[in-house]
């Protein structure tokens, strides 16, 4: 059970102007005797070194404040036989790095005992070597790759969720916890307290939160942050993820990002906005252009285009994933491009000059965040290197024209199912190199068997629809 102490709201246990200071005195390159001497102004007794698992789950060692210069000089170590997708138990010993311009101090709590986190890169300890398993190292590997080309990746994830009434013995249920619709205010909206708690939290932690709302299904949320470089914007969505789970706790609900948990009604979806930048101009962007979309920009849409099918193992990594790729939910289900139409797999929202971008509406919350960018960016790099045309923007509901019409527009289809999905990542040399061969194929070899297991099960609904045929 999680410690709600440590989400108490901000106001209640802290000197709040010296609480906000402490980001100011963090600086942009803070080393280990910054970071002591911070804990020790803001009564930091406890932090978490936190990594990540081939599914994007956080894990955490847990340090006493007598720990914390080793923490910060990179010299812990942990068992890596037992994490999803790391190393066999001949091979365990791991270390971990934390990323020092990481470290958040939790709001809340016992004032004279507070707790930290900082994320961390995981090594090899005889080497120093980054582990190739490492999620996060994974897409630090291909920011690098975009680096030697002049870029830099800008993003801004938008994860829906679900927040559902715990059931009376305290566990997760399909519960209600609200009726409301879209942009709906309270007292239809019921969890609007939570949701502000949240944000209160998120901005605490040192993130600027923009917006927050009822979504469109019942019990379904939306809250916005800002966007930033690719490494840091996976980092905010796994503070995201931890906050709105544990707040959620404290107010009795469950907050579930499983894409679609409801029958008939919209999944939640991590549609994932994307640009260039190139020594600090948008390249997205170019006024003379039509549209006033630079050639550049086209070129990374085409090679999401053309990876579609492999990026969407990774982007929509379960079984579950499938049952919102699916017409009529918002959710696309085409592989095209468009300025408006809301059917395909990336759309370009009207905003130009700086806010040029593209969003990629094929992710789900349920991804591994960093794998997630990483094999996206891959993409459209590759569209770049090779020119890849993307063809008309598709300004027309897709939903609505026949498969013999899709297919004499050019306009293809995602994998329908996770089956498919796997088979697509390992013919792509493209993605699967962007991943590195442990990911691949420790990646594969679960998704193979979650699949196997899948359609091995007999429904309930198959047994109401052929039992007494």
């Amino acid at each position: 059970m999680a410690d709600h102490r440590l989400f108490m709201a901000p106001s209640e246990h802290l000197e709040e102007e010296r609480f906000e200071s402490y980001a100011n005195d963090l600086g942009d390159s803070p080393d280990t005797q910054t970071l002591l001497e911070l804990s020790d102004k803001l009564n930091v007794r406890f932090l978490r070194l936190v990594f990540f698992d081939i599914h994007g789950t956080p894990k955490n060692i847990e340090l006493p404040r007598s720990q914390f210069k080793k923490a910060f000089d990179g010299e812990i170590m942990f068992d890596g036989s037992s994490i999803a997708g790391y190393v066999k138990i001949e091979e365990s010993d791991m270390l971990l790095v934390p990323d020092l311009t990481t470290f958040r101090v939790y709001p809340g709590g016992n004032p004279e005992a507070r707790m930290a986190h900082l994320y961390c890169w995981v090594r090899r300890p005889l080497t120093g070597e980054r582990f190739d398993g490492d999620p996060r190292g994974c897409l630090k590997r291909q920011a690098d790759k975009a680096g030697e080309m002049g870029f830099e990746m800008v993003t801004g994830v938008e994860a829906e969720f679900f927040l559902f009434a715990l059931g009376e013995d305290g566990l997760p249920e399909v519960n209600f916890s609200d009726h409301a619709a879209y942009f709906d205010v309270p007292p239809t909206d019921r969890a609007s307290v939570a949701r502000r708690e949240m944000m209160t939290t998120l901005e605490a932690l040192g993130m600027e939160v923009e917006a927050g709302h009822h979504e469109v299904a019942e019990s379904q949320h939306e809250i916005n942050f800002r966007f930033g470089p690719c490494v840091q914007t996976a980092d905010n969505l796994a503070t995201f993820k931890f906050v709105v789970k544990n707040i959620a706790l404290k107010h009795g609900l469950h907050a579930t990002f499983m894409p679609k948990p409801l029958f008939g009604a919209n999944g939640s979806g991590m549609h994932t906005h994307q640009s260039l930048m190139q020594d600090g101009e948008n390249i997205f962007h170019d006024p003379s252009a039509p549209l006033e979309l630079s050639q550049t920009m086209l070129y990374y849409i085409g090679g999401l285009m053309e990876h579609a099918g492999a990026i969407t193992a990774i982007t929509n990594p379960i079984v579950n994933s499938y049952k919102r790729l699916v017409p009529g939910y918002e959710a696309p289900v085409n592989i095209a491009w468009s300025q408006r139409n809301r059917s395909v797999m990336v759309r370009v929202p009207d905003q130009r000059g700086m806010g040029t971008r593209l969003e990629a509406r094929i992710p789900d919350p349920s991804c591994n965040v960093y794998l997630s960018l990483a094999v996206q960016l891959a993409a459209g790099l590759d569209g770049i290197k090779t020119r890849r045309d993307p063809g008309e923007a598709m300004d027309i509901n897709v939903w609505k024209l026949t498969a013999g019409a899709r297919e004499a527009l050019g306009v293809g289809t995602l994998p329908g199912n996770l089956g498919e999905a796997i088979n697509a990542l390992s013919a792509s040399p493209v993605i699967t190199d962007a991943l590195g061969s442990h990911i691949t194929d420790n990646f594969l070899s679960i998704k193979r068997e979650e699949w196997r297991e899948y359609i091995a099960f007999v429904s309930r609904w198959e047994v109401d629809r052929y039992l007494e045929v």
